[in-house]
Parts: C-alpha cells; structure tokens; sequence
C-alpha cells in the first residue's frame, strides 16, 4: 500500500507521523471518505466542499487547495493500481507543543489513503440490515456542532461497539431529546404510506453527501421527501427503513429494535436510481 503523506506517496512504512500529532493526542482533525468507481471519484467536489467547512469550522488551515487536494486523490488511486476503491483525505492541525491551545500548531498534516473495495454481502441488501436503538446518545449540538466531521469519534465507536455486542450490523442513535438521528456512520430513512422521511439537520446529524444524493433521486422519481423530529416510536408504523452511506450506497434494513420491516418496492428503486448516478 502507498500513502500519500503531506506532499508525496511514500511506502506504508514509510508514512510516519509523530507522536506528538495533535490527530493522535486529541483527534484534533478533519476527514471525508470518498468512493472511486471504475476510477472516478463519485461526488468529489461535495466530499471536497464538506472537508473545507469542517476545516473552516475548526479554525484549520487546509495545506492545500480544492485541485491540490484532487491531485493528491487521484495520485494515491494510481500509485495503489486501484480503480474501485474507498478514499479517506485526513487533515490534522500537525505536531505542537504540549497543550490543548490550537494556535500553537501550524503545519497541518495531511493524509490521503486508499483500500480497494471490498463488496457487501449481497444476501444483506436482499434481506435487509438488522439495526439496535443504542444507549449511547448523539453529541448534543450546543457541545459540538455536527457539520464538523471530526477525527474525534468517541461517540459513534461506543455506540458501534453497543452494535457489536448485540450481533447487529449497526446502532440507531438518538440525540439528547431523544429523536431519531442517524446511525454511526450512515444516515437512515423511514417510508410511510409512500412518502420517504428522515431526521432533519436540526437533530444533529452530520449531513451525509449519500444522503444529500438520494434525497434528490428521491425527489426525481416524483416521491415526496419530508424531513423532520421523528421519535423512534414512528418506526412503529414505517413500512421501509433503510441507510445511505459512501460504502453501502442504499441498505434496507429489516429490523430496528423491536421493530421489523420488509425491503419494499420504494427501497428497491432508490437502491437502482443510486446504482445508476453512480460512474
């Protein structure tokens, strides 16, 4: 594997970061994780926006422009021979002194690596994901606000592990007053009576580019999208659930706590529509 490192690829043994790096002792950072499908990154610009404002929301200074970033993306896929392949771009606020002050750093670091992709079950997206209502709650967004996609991601591993330990594919996270907010590293929809809902950014999501995507296929396809506070007793009635991510494109899931549902016909057209805008 080759690693692109501040300004060049370099072996994986080569790409060393001190200890010293405030990603490592803080999670003082930002990142996005991208998709490339037969070579083309799918919805660059966006993921690219989404880092920029996290980076501007934390006072971080990006060492490189929009095509400079671009550049590092494509460079890292060619020098791996990948083609179909997740991206993870990674920005810190570098090494500093001892300290939580972030003034006092000033050379960011900078990260761009890439794994091939590997394929889901396909048997998961016939019979849908099964999900838990995790005790770990959302970070409340007077605390940290959810448009920054941090290195810090406590919150969501404890509610993964909740998963893990439960057998489940994922967690359902609430926020603090108690509203559907998203999984730990999807966004999730419910369909009712032929309209598609989802959690609102009110509720302290991170606005997920999938997400953004299949809500504007959904609106193509002539489907009426709501967005909104939905407590999880809502699910009670869903007739279809399912998750959007860079990874998993459209999932169906089958179960959420207590509650069970089939993969119907307005998941199987999402998931189609999604597979087609894709390169």
């Amino acid at each position: 594997m080759h690693i692109y490192l501040n300004d060049r690829v370099v072996p994986e043994e080569e790409a060393l970061v001190p200890v010293t790096d405030r990603g490592f002792l803080y999670g003082d950072g930002v990142y996005e994780t991208m998709r490339a499908y037969r070579g083309e990154v799918f919805l660059l610009r966006d993921h690219l926006r989404r880092l920029l404002r996290s980076a501007g929301l934390i006072g971080l200074r990006l060492p490189k422009d929009e095509e400079g970033i671009i550049e590092a993306v494509v460079e890292t896929l060619r020098a791996n021979s990948l083609e179909d392949a997740i991206i993870r771009v990674s920005v810190t606020r570098g090494s500093g002194p001892r300290g939580i002050d972030p003034t006092v750093a000033t050379s960011p670091t900078f990260v761009v690596m890439a794994w091939p992709f590997s394929p889901y079950d396909p048997g998961l997206f016939e019979r849908g994901a099964e999900l838990i209502i995790a005790l770990t709650r959302r970070n409340s967004t007077s605390s940290l606000d959810p448009a920054i996609k941090s290195m810090n991601f406590l919150n969501n591993i404890l509610a993964k592990g909740e998963a893990s330990r439960a057998g489940a594919f994922d967690a359902l996270m609430l926020n603090p007053e108690g509203y559907i907010a998203e999984c730990t590293v999807s966004n999730i929809f419910f369909v009712k009576d032929r309209v598609v809902h989802t959690p609102s950014i009110a509720t302290g999501i991170l606005a997920g580019v999938t997400r953004e995507q299949v809500l504007s296929i959904a609106r193509g396809l002539g489907l009426l999208v709501k967005e909104g506070l939905y407590p999880p007793s809502v699910l009670a009635s869903a007739d279809e659930v399912f998750l959007t991510g860079t990874s998993i494109e459209v999932l169906p899931v089958s179960r959420v706590g207590e509650y069970e549902f089939s993969v119907g016909p307005i998941t199987k057209s999402l998931m189609t529509a999604y597979s087609e805008s894709t390169p």
